[in-house]
């Protein structure tokens, strides 16, 4: 998947949103009603971090098409 990081609005004077590439891992918070305002989706990088992002601000992609972008 392709997307922005999440950072929230309270944490933007040190950290910045930034462009990713990764798989995703999870898909919402897991807990009743913590995603009420926002849905979020969980994606681990290839140096094995992982990365949330608004479900709208990401776009699956082919497997080979992250590949091939990231050369």
């Amino acid at each position: 998947m392709r997307g922005v990081s999440y950072v929230h609005p309270d944490r933007r004077r040190w950290e910045k949103p930034e462009p990713f590439e990764g798989v995703v891992v999870q898909v919402g918070s897991g807990y009743a009603g913590v995603d009420a305002e926002n849905s979020f989706v969980w994606s681990r990088l290839a140096d094995h971090t992982e990365r949330q992002s608004l479900i709208c601000e990401t776009e699956l992609v082919r497997r080979n098409e992250t590949r091939q972008a990231s050369r």
